[in-house]
């Protein structure tokens, strides 16, 4: 399993704000996703509220919304898109992708990458966090979208305090 040797990505986020962002597709999927990602995120302290999409085509523009506009310091972003007979599964992958790297690296702000590419159905529910999943996608997202929103806060924080140090750039 590909979350073998994964590593403890547990903060204290207490006074962050945290949007959750989940598709609506696949909808035992994405209630194991979103309840990993809720449990994750209460366990750090930070506060968070889920808004739901219609696909994961949509959560980089709702992203950026939470994180541009909506005084957000994170975002954690739940999908779930599972290959058909036809290109659309690498098309819809791809812009979601380059989508949240975007919205990112635009806002210097973390989103937490839950979204689930599968060939099959059972891949996904293997995945969602669900009783009997061997992996939690929602868990793995909120943590590394909390993780890197304190680490960045951290370097944010050091970064201006060498300013005020004689001779520092």
């Amino acid at each position: 399993m590909s979350g073998h040797g994964a590593p403890n990505l547990t903060v204290d986020a207490s006074g962050l704000r945290v949007a959750v962002i989940a598709g609506s597709w696949h909808t035992e999927v994405m209630r194991g996703l979103i309840t990993g990602a809720h449990e994750t995120i209460v366990a750090s302290g930070a506060d968070h509220t889920l808004f739901r999409v219609a696909g994961a085509f949509e959560l980089p523009l709702a992203a950026q919304a939470a994180l541009a506009e909506g005084g957000f310091d994170a975002a954690v972003c739940l999908g779930v898109i599972i290959r058909g007979g036809t290109p659309h599964f690498e098309f819809v992958s791809n812009a979601v992708t380059d989508g949240l790297t975007r919205v990112q690296l635009d806002t210097g702000k973390p989103v937490g990458f839950g979204v689930l590419t599968t060939d099959t159905e059972q891949q996904a529910l293997d995945r969602a966090g669900l009783e009997g999943s061997a992996e939690s996608k929602g868990v793995e997202a909120a943590e590394a979208s909390l993780h890197a929103a304190v680490l960045v806060r951290k370097i944010r924080a050091e970064g201006a305090d060498m300013k005020l140090v004689p001779g520092s750039r």
